[in-house]
């Protein structure tokens, strides 16, 4: 939930969601589409999917949940940092978790751009033994609270006297692997008028004619056709005698 989603947002439907799917037997018994109907709000309805699929996975083998990092990597949907999250945060293992606050505290640390394997490996080597839990977290909220992207607090940051940036001349984060680069306004966007159509079809299923005005995109009807399509291919929709519905 917390991939490209702000915890804010996800702890509003943290709670219900666990309580619908408490175990990834129960999740993988139930269909797709309650999946993602459960996830209204969160926005990325794929991850939804992803996470349905990987509960299939894990349920496959007895509900075994992966403990290495080549087993996550293989599960739909986790990348380099959720896995080293899992594994940091749930298994207390000593790896360095890289997400966009981390890189760029790591890459003002070190002062200058860092591809993102030299920021894991920087990462990695910073952990104190035995103290990983504990320490991505702590870097986390440096990151997010006071090695800011926008206005870093500088001064009483307790990473200071280790840092060769200091907030003097250009900035390295800007650039650095893994860091957020510009993003595009979300009103308009494809991904504002996917979640349209997902949110109607949570709803029940509609007529395939309807899509366009569903995404908002009546004045477009080839921009909503190519919207469609790419729902389609994703698995997100599925359209059956010229209704559309949520999978499964």
């Amino acid at each position: 939930m917390l991939q490209q989603t702000g915890v804010s947002r996800v702890l509003e439907r943290y709670d219900d969601f666990c309580e619908r799917f408490p175990t990834p037997a129960v999740c993988a018994a139930a269909p797709a589409s309650a999946v993602i109907e459960e996830w209204r709000g969160l926005g990325y309805n794929r991850r939804a999917l992803h996470l349905h699929d990987a509960a299939r996975r894990i349920t496959a083998v007895g509900g075994r949940f992966p403990d290495d990092l080549d087993g996550l990597l293989a599960l739909p949907g986790v990348g380099p940092y959720t896995a080293r999250a899992v594994l940091s945060l749930a298994f207390e293992r000593d790896v360095g978790v890289v997400d966009t606050n981390v890189g760029r505290l790591l890459a003002r640390l070190g002062g200058r751009r860092l591809s993102r394997a030299e920021a894991q490996r920087a990462a990695d080597r910073l952990v104190p033994t035995g103290q990983a839990w504990l320490w991505n977290q702590a870097l986390f909220d440096l990151g997010a609270t006071v090695c800011t992207r926008r206005a870093p607090a500088c001064a009483p940051c307790p990473l200071q006297q280790h840092c060769a940036w200091r907030g003097d001349g250009a900035d390295p984060a800007d650039g650095s692997a893994g860091v957020s680069a510009f993003q595009a306004p979300f009103e308009g966007s494809d991904r504002q008028c996917r979640g349209r159509l997902v949110e109607a079809l949570r709803s029940g299923p509609q007529p395939a004619s309807a899509a366009p005005r569903l995404m908002g995109l009546e004045a477009d009807p080839p921009r909503a056709g190519c919207i469609l399509a790419s729902l389609l291919r994703d698995g997100l929709v599925v359209e059956h005698d010229g209704a559309l519905r949520l999978p499964g």
